[in-house]
């Protein structure tokens, strides 16, 4: 719900649309995600592992496209979503030990 008052071109209708886009988000990126970063591992070591920010924005948008009531205007607001998301989470992380 953060990364949805933070970044424009993110939208999240309700508090249950955010818990079903985590849930669905944390599956893809335990699924899909490793996979597709094995694939896209030539790119994302001539990248310097840049090409990771890009592979998190198409699971943001893969989400997007499944979950109703969750919107992401585009590649862009999906790569900040992502940042937003790291960020939060480090920072939630870092509070609980």
């Amino acid at each position: 719900m953060i990364s949805a008052y933070v970044i424009p071109g993110v939208e999240v209708s309700g508090f249950l649309v955010a818990v079903v886009v985590a849930v669905i988000l944390a599956v893809v990126n335990l699924i899909v995600k490793p996979i597709i970063t094995l694939l896209t591992l030539p790119i994302n070591i001539m990248t310097l592992g840049l090409f990771t920010l890009v592979i998190n924005a198409l699971m943001v948008l893969l989400v997007a496209s499944v979950v109703p009531g969750f919107t992401v205007a585009g590649l862009l607001p999906a790569i900040l979503f992502g940042l937003v998301l790291s960020l939060v989470s480090g920072f939630l992380g870092m509070i609980r030990e």
